[in-house]
């Protein structure tokens, strides 16, 4: 199975006992998430504010994937995004998507304009199997 990063939307559904927490839980008894640094920046400011410093701990101590920014690149995910309808996208989630497709992971979020993107752009989207509770 390949390595899933999990989006920050995720993880706050996850944070909140929301409908994710088993497919959260699968990846973890599977040893099989991970993260970098730029999902990290954006939850562990809230965590650290809430004092969830052992959630910080355990979030840090996962497989985090190194950012490798092709701005270029990044620039014609914009423009084909553009082309084909879909705004708003920001560069944080063009960011995510880069760093899933440069390492061959597969991506779960929470955010919708990810399923469009999935229409012109080569990239996985994590499934939980459906006997997760």
């Amino acid at each position: 199975m390949k390595k899933v990063l999990i989006d920050s939307s995720v993880w706050i559904e996850y944070f909140n006992n929301g409908d994710k927490t088993g497919a959260v839980n699968y990846l973890i008894e599977n040893n099989t998430l991970c993260v970098n640094n730029l999902i990290l920046a954006e939850l562990v400011p809230f965590l650290r504010h809430k004092r969830k410093d052992e959630i910080v701990s355990l979030l840090e101590a996962i497989d985090n994937i190194k950012l490798d920014i092709d701005w270029q690149e990044l620039s014609e995910f914009q423009y084909m995004n553009i082309r084909h309808g879909i705004n708003n996208v920001g560069i944080p989630d063009l960011v995510i998507l880069q760093n899933v497709m440069h390492n061959d992971l597969e991506l779960f979020s929470l955010d919708k304009h990810f399923i469009l993107m999935r229409n012109f752009l080569k990239f996985n989207l994590f499934r939980p199997p459906s006997v997760i509770p």
